[in-house]
């Protein structure tokens, strides 16, 4: 009988169409259960709630964050309805397990001013041009890190002021791109692009030195090492978190927002609607006749 974590995986791959980041990130989360279930002899065909819940109380324990548990529930919520429908097991063990309370945390950001200062780092020297343009793309559009270095050269429609983003699933959507990202992209593509592929063809926009495309850890590396001095650590994501969260500041539509993101569902959103106290000072003092 063929494993059914790897049933289910290739289910993922063949009919949902999940890219091999997310795959992997579901083999991870379920292979940390079974190790939990080889320690107390249990399969993955026969586990009880109070194993599960044993397992989470386990990994938070040790130090997981909420969000972590709560990636964990969903792979294993999906092999189980997988498992279920294919007559694997009788009884869902996760139905109606609620998530970590609290697990959706208000994204941290920075503010305006520093994303300014992020994008116009002194020490961008070498590759700044390269550089300049993956920051201001991420933070015009929103893009995730896999989605950036995925970017062909003929993904960005300078006229209309578009890029065509593959996102998670292999799902398609259009994305604005603001001017000035626009514009920096343009002169990367003109001055710098050109002696970074040398005698080489290449359909990626973003490339290293000697062609190679751009990685998501070389992506990472970059902004670990460009962030020194701001407010928090940052990372590809919360350029993303602060596309989204001075969209909604500028009074952008949820729904505008969620398919600029790429999100199926919208409380997935819904999650930047979540009021700081600082913004709700703002709010104030903007409206309140005597703020």
């Amino acid at each position: 009988m063929v494993d059914p974590v790897e049933r289910f995986l290739n289910y993922l791959t063949v009919e949902k169409g999940l890219s091999a980041n997310t795959l992997e990130a579901y083999r991870r989360d379920i292979q940390k259960f079974q190790n939990h279930l080889d320690s107390i002899g249990k399969k993955v065909t026969d586990f009880k709630r109070s194993d599960l819940t044993s397992f989470l109380t386990h990994i938070r324990d040790t130090g997981n964050q909420s969000s972590t548990m709560a990636r964990n529930i969903a792979a294993l919520r999906g092999l189980c309805k997988f498992m279920l429908l294919e007559g694997i097991i009788k009884e869902d063990p996760v139905e109606n397990l609620s998530t970590p309370k609290g697990w959706k945390r208000i994204p941290k950001i920075i503010g305006t001013e520093e994303v300014s200062e992020l994008l116009h780092k002194p020490e961008m020297e070498k590759f700044s041009l390269r550089d300049r343009a993956l920051l201001e793309i991420i933070y015009s559009s929103g893009l995730r890190a896999s989605e950036v270095v995925n970017l062909k050269a003929g993904d960005i429609n300078f006229e209309a002021g578009f890029i065509t983003v593959q996102g998670k699933g292999s799902k398609e959507r259009v994305v604005p791109i603001n001017e000035t990202a626009l514009n920096t992209i343009k002169q990367y593509i003109e001055e710098l692009r050109p002696k970074l592929l040398g005698k080489k063809m290449s359909h990626y926009l973003f490339l290293r030195k000697g062609g190679k495309p751009m990685t998501r850890q070389r992506l990472w590396q970059l902004i670990k090492t460009y962030s020194k001095g701001l407010s928090i650590k940052i990372s590809p994501h919360t350029l993303r978190h602060c596309f989204a969260s001075h969209l909604l500041d500028g009074g952008a539509d949820l729904r505008a927002l969620q398919k600029m993101l790429g999100h199926t569902d919208i409380s997935t959103t819904q999650i930047y609607t979540k009021v700081t106290p600082e913004r709700l000072k703002k709010i104030h003092k903007d409206y309140h006749p005597r703020g």
